[in-house]
Order: C-alpha cells, then sequence, then structure tokens
C-alpha cells in the first residue's frame, strides 16, 4: 500500500511540511506584535507576509489560534484577541 511520507513531500520552494511548520513559528511573534499594536491583522496581510504560501498561511493561522487568537471566519477575515 502507497502512503504518503510528509518528510519528503516538498512544497513551495521544495520545502518539507516540517521547515513550513517550522517557518509559520518563527513568523507568529511578527504578527502578534502587530495584532498588540494594531488591534488585529487582516488575512490578507498574512497571506502578503507569507508570500502567498498557502501552507505557511494556514498554518500560521492555526498557531495563532493555538495561542489564544480569534482568527475570525470568512465574514470577519481579520485576526484580533479574545
Amino acid at each position: 500500500m502507497d502512503s504518503c511520507d510528509r518528510r519528503v513531500r516538498a512544497y513551495k520552494d521544495g520545502r518539507t511540511f516540517d521547515e513550513c511548520r517550522d517557518m509559520a513559528e518563527s513568523l507568529n511573534p511578527d504578527f502578534r506584535q502587530i495584532i498588540e499594536k494594531n488591534g488585529k491583522v487582516l488575512w490578507t496581510e498574512i497571506l502578503e507576509k507569507v508570500d502567498n504560501d498557502e501552507i505557511l498561511y494556514k498554518l500560521t493561522l492555526k498557531y495563532l489560534r493555538r495561542d489564544g487568537y480569534d482568527i475570525g471566519n470568512h465574514r470577519i477575515p481579520e485576526v484580533k484577541k479574545f
């Protein structure tokens, strides 16, 4: 049976999933500072910052939610504090 091995799958620029996860973790402090300063950060700003990389974008939102931020929804596309 064939299965996907996440360790060798290449994402944008040939990165592995683990490298993408580490990059998303490293971007979160910047977004937290923006949220603290402005009260929110828009989804489009996050997408621009991660250079339109879908995996990094989704992981960044996931980690911001994990850290206690409201990541919004399709009607309110912004991340803010609860």
